[in-house]
């Protein structure tokens, strides 16, 4: 039996330039964080005595024969990729789904790494990162970028580069007083609403050619972040005005980011004491994130009444295997 354990991840700035259509032409930056709210993937080869050949168990449960009968795009394609047999799979997560913090590609790398593992074999975390791009926009043909699928693999608070067809991931050094200033100035609420991010992707990479200038200039703030997070004698509130700045710019890129809904809610957070923000992940739902000065929560907080408070740390692990119970595996021809 194999148990993995993979963080979601919370992007702050350059979302949208890690797209191969924008950063192959311009190349693309993004800065995020893993934290301390993650995906379990329980994998173990079925044992013998069922009419079924795999037992699958995420949101639904699912008992099929043949690998294609996998209505889950993603377990399937990745079964079918790494010559998966006879297996019991259970997902769990810390968070639900469709909430714009990377779970389903966390999901993936996780899979993987779960995987690998009951095969006896070692995936490093380029190689997953890789393997769940290529599982998730090219098998499963989803749209999206690659920055949830490198967080998840590497995780921590990083820097991801990204050049034509290639990428590198940076660990960004920060005193660990002033990364867990940065911590404590976050606020995360769950708005309630959940959505496909394929579908917000979709319709945002249909405008993406009439957006270049805001993606550029959303691309240009990845730098600056990056100076207020290492220059120690930089205002770290300012990491909050940026964000604010980045996030208006992003409303521009499609008309499925946001929600009047949500816009209401952000302003009503920063009337009451926060410098920025943003909507994680692709948009239209899921998870408020908010920088807010430590005096000034309490009145932020009471503002969102109503809004689930989800409190969180840092985490600097990425994807890992927690349990590992080698098995004997004979394919179920070889039984009959």
């Amino acid at each position: 039996m194999i148990i993995t354990k993979t963080p979601f991840r919370m992007s702050f700035f350059g979302g949208g330039t890690d797209m191969p259509q924008f950063f192959n032409r311009h190349g693309g930056a993004v800065i995020s964080t893993t934290f301390d709210k993650y995906c379990y993937v329980n994998v173990r080869h079925l044992p013998p005595f069922f009419d079924y050949h795999t037992e699958l168990s995420y949101s639904r449960t699912e008992r099929v024969t043949a690998v294609e009968d996998i209505q889950h795009p993603a377990i399937r394609e990745a079964m079918k990729f790494l010559h998966m047999y006879d297996i019991r799979l259970t997902y769990e997560a810390d968070l639900p789904a469709r909430t714009g913090l990377g779970t389903s590609s966390s999901f993936a790398v996780g899979m993987l790494n779960a995987f690998y593992a009951l095969k006896g074999k070692y995936a490093d975390k380029k190689k997953l990162a890789d393997e769940a791009i290529y599982l998730e926009r090219e098998l499963c043909q989803e749209a999206g970028g690659w920055q949830d699928q490198i967080a998840a693999s590497f995780g921590g608070l990083n820097r991801i580069n990204f050049h034509e067809n290639g990428y590198e991931v940076l660990p960004i050094i920060i005193s660990p007083e002033r990364k867990q200033r940065l911590n404590d100035n976050l606020l995360l609420f769950f708005t309630g609403f959940t959505r496909f991010s394929s579908e917000i992707q979709q319709s945002t990479e249909q405008t993406m050619k009439d957006k270049t200038a805001q993606l550029l200039e959303m691309l240009a703030l990845v730098d600056e972040a990056q100076q207020v997070l290492t220059d120690r004698s930089a205002d770290l509130d300012d990491f909050g005005r940026l964000l604010d700045r980045s996030w208006r710019l992003k409303k521009q890129t499609g008309s499925k980011i946001s929600t009047g809904s949500i816009d209401a809610l952000y302003e009503q957070a920063l009337a009451a004491g926060a410098l920025g923000g943003k909507l994680l992940g692709a948009g239209g739902g899921g998870f408020l994130l908010f920088y807010v000065q430590p005096e000034r929560q309490g009145a932020v907080i009471q503002a969102m009444d109503g809004l689930m408070r989800v409190p969180f740390r840092f985490e600097d692990g990425g994807t890992r295997v927690i349990h590992y119970t080698p098995e004997t595996y004979i394919p179920r021809g070889e039984n009959e």
